[in-house]
């Protein structure tokens, strides 16, 4: 086999957004299901409105964090696989040296597909084990208990369905990758840009070896910056709107937003930060044995990504205030118990002196990891 099932299950950031995303939707889509049929009994016009907003909040909900966490995870899911191919470049190429069709060896990355299903089963688990919890924070008063009912076609939507998406994704994906020629894999080089030269020669010496560098890891890293700014995104967004909802829907989704993006954040920071300094490790080890300092070598792979972490904080503020709005003036608008929402200053600054304070942190404890490698020590790996 090409790819062990071991590897498959390493994609533990695949498997904690999708359980993220099909938790939410579970209970969600669900509430719609089972409260919909209802409307035709309700009579009363502000009990109208309340359910109607309901039922939109229901479908609302759903399709934004399914829309936007599954083309994140097929994004990692894309990731990852690329880092697969990029780390056994030489023996893929040697696999299809003997013969085996690109066809044939993408197959076998069909495993990568598990840590979807895997992710999907237990958020559609967790999902119905919060059901009744759920349920009883969105009961409309004067409509009644409503009793959550199971729905054989919704767990095969959210589970089985995307999980065989996922894994067509990846085998797809493999197949385009290992279009390759076998000596480029072999050699463990992809393609290659012809860099400029002449006019472009003299800017570039003319540059200090810090910034070059930096500037250097951010433009090999393009994914890595999404990454990076996704998981200060989801920081900013998650963390302002579940502390600023409570006066539009109970503590028990404020908690469960904020916990949801708290996830996510960490995450993706961990993903993308442990492939950043895994990819960096030689160029370290070098510039530490010719004398740069610690905050030197930190800088130049991490010095690049801070104005991103910045701007997905931005949009991130931003994404959580117009998507607040919305709900009040659109799916709540004929609800006339519902306050109008107003920017939280108070919450942002408190979410940006913890966001600082978090990736600070971060910053520092991966720092000690980074600056831990040395000549010996990657001479001895490879």
């Amino acid at each position: 086999m090409v790819v062990s099932i071991k590897d498959g299950l390493k994609l533990i950031g695949v498997t904690i957004i999708c359980f993220c995303a099909v938790y939410v939707c579970t209970f969600m889509l669900n509430y719609y299901i089972d409260v919909k049929p209802l409307g035709a009994d309700i009579t009363d016009e502000r009990l109208s409105a309340l359910y109607s907003a309901q039922i939109a909040m229901a479908k609302f909900t759903s399709i934004i964090t399914g829309s936007v966490l599954g083309v994140i995870a097929a994004v990692m899911l894309v990731f990852y696989v690329k880092l697969y191919i990029d780390g056994r470049a030489r023996q893929l190429g040697i696999i299809k040296a003997m013969g085996y069709s690109r066809i044939k060896i993408a197959l076998g990355f069909w495993v990568f597909g598990l840590s979807v299903f895997i992710g999907c089963a237990l958020g559609f688990a967790a999902g119905w084990a919060s059901m009744d919890m759920i349920y009883g924070s969105m009961t409309i008063d004067g409509v009644g208990v409503i009793s959550p009912s199971f729905h054989a076609w919704l767990m095969f939507a959210l589970v089985f369905a995307p999980a065989a998406v996922f894994t067509a994704l990846a085998c797809g994906y493999a197949c385009f990758a290992l279009r390759r020629p076998v000596m480029q894999l072999i050699r463990g080089a992809s393609k290659v840009r012809i860099s400029q030269s002449g006019k472009d020669e003299k800017s570039e010496k003319d540059r200090k070896f810090l910034t070059e560098m930096s500037l250097k890891t951010l433009g090999s890293k393009k994914l890595l910056v999404f990454f990076v700014a996704f998981s200060c995104f989801c920081f900013s967004a998650m963390v302002q709107m579940g502390l600023s909802m409570e006066d539009l829907t109970s503590d028990t989704m404020g908690y469960m937003i904020l916990a949801i993006g708290l996830i996510l954040a960490a995450v993706t920071t961990v993903m993308s930060v442990t492939s950043l300094i895994n990819s960096n490790a030689k160029n370290i080890a070098l510039m530490k044995a010719f004398g740069y300092t610690k905050t030197q070598r930190t800088l130049s792979v991490f010095g690049g990504f801070i104005p991103f972490a910045f701007v997905g904080f931005a949009v991130g503020t931003g994404y959580q205030y117009g998507l607040l709005k919305i709900m009040v003036n659109v799916v709540f608008a004929d609800v006339a118990e519902v306050p109008d929402y107003n920017f939280n200053v108070p919450v942002f600054f408190i979410t940006l002196a913890a966001f600082v304070v978090c990736y600070a942190a971060a910053a520092a404890a991966y720092s000690v990891v980074l600056n831990s490698f040395s000549v010996k020590k990657i001479m001895t790996e490879n």
